[in-house]
């Protein structure tokens, strides 16, 4: 009988040292707040479908493994504010630990940002940044004025330093395509070319096309075009396809399958390919180090590489992906 009492008695110190436990998990944080429990992030892309973010995605997956993180993809389908902004919503309802985001604007998205922060979310800005960035712990980004200064010189190459150049961009209010149209400006005139000016896409290829179209009409003797992003590059090469002509050169921003090819084919003089794996594998790395307490760096600048027919094999590692 004796020897029963005991028994029942460690069976309920057992069960009080559980419930004990479960309770002390329910802190209202996210999954890393508890001890031994892996980390759970967001990223959530400029867009979805786009090349250089499932690259950087990538990255990240990789990097979250190794570091025993779990990491969610997500992102609107299409570069705006008004769709990015739900999305920033529903994560913060989701308490995950830290969130990695490219902005789709340096304003708008300021407010939505900040209010996951303000949920105790560590934010790390990766590509894209905001007018007021100070509640990110890190912000990870490509020279992006650089950038733009190099598809000036590559495309005064290709058009043999001088003639008409025109910039095929995204929106105004990107803080990455705002640089890069900006240092190809500066840098063009400093060499020389006559800067004919810019229109805006949407981050749309088909008006990307449209819009070649008609600045060729415009200026029969254009020689270049600088495509700011990806899209803007696969819609200049196509509204040069649909208008027959083989003259004006095109230098493009990003390095995504299609770029490649009608890199290969000629359609393209070179490329400016960023690294966004890089992007993704440091802002799980920043985002970690702020988790765990430790210092991070506020701003990190990831390089690039030019890709042309003549160096593009020895270059494959700097080619996008479309699935990871």
């Amino acid at each position: 009988m004796q020897r029963t009492v005991w028994a029942l008695a460690g069976c309920l110190f057992v069960v009080s040292l559980g419930l004990v436990a479960c309770g002390s998990d329910d802190d209202g944080g996210g999954g890393g707040a508890s001890g031994g429990e892996e980390y759970t992030m967001t990223l959530i892309a400029g867009v979805k479908g786009d090349e250089f973010y499932i690259t950087m995605n990538c990255g990240a997956q990789e990097e979250a493994r190794k570091q025993g993180v779990k990491l969610d993809f997500q992102g609107p389908d299409q570069f705006d504010a008004s769709l990015q902004t739900p999305i920033v919503n529903g994560v913060i309802a989701k308490r995950p630990d830290a969130i990695l985001i490219a902005p789709t604007d340096a304003k708008a998205m300021y407010a939505p940002i900040k209010q996951a922060a303000d949920a105790g979310i560590k934010i790390v800005l990766v590509d894209t940044t905001l007018e007021q960035a100070d509640m990110a712990v890190s912000q990870i980004a490509s020279d992006n004025l650089g950038g733009g200064r190099a598809a000036a010189k590559a495309l005064a190459e290709a058009i043999g330093g001088s003639g008409k150049v025109f910039v095929n961009n995204v929106k105004p209010g990107i803080s990455t395509t705002d640089q890069r149209a900006q240092g190809f400006e500066e840098e063009a005139k400093k060499l020389g070319l006559e800067y004919v000016g810019m229109e805006y896409n949407q981050d749309q290829p088909d008006k990307a096309a449209a819009i070649t179209k008609g600045i060729i009409a415009k200026h029969p003797d254009l020689k270049g075009i600088f495509g700011t992003n990806l899209f803007g590059a696969e819609g200049s090469a196509a509204g040069l396809r649909e208008s027959g002509n083989t003259e004006v050169k095109i230098v493009g921003f990003d390095a995504g399958p299609k770029q490649v090819k009608d890199l290969e084919e000629g359609l393209l003089q070179a490329l400016v390919a960023q690294k966004p794996a890089d992007i993704g594998a440091q802002g799980v790395q920043q985002a970690v180090a702020a988790l765990k307490g430790e210092a991070t760096k506020a701003k990190i600048g990831t390089g690039s590489t030019i890709l042309t027919q003549d160096n593009l094999a020895e270059n494959q590692d700097a080619v996008y992906k479309s699935t990871c």
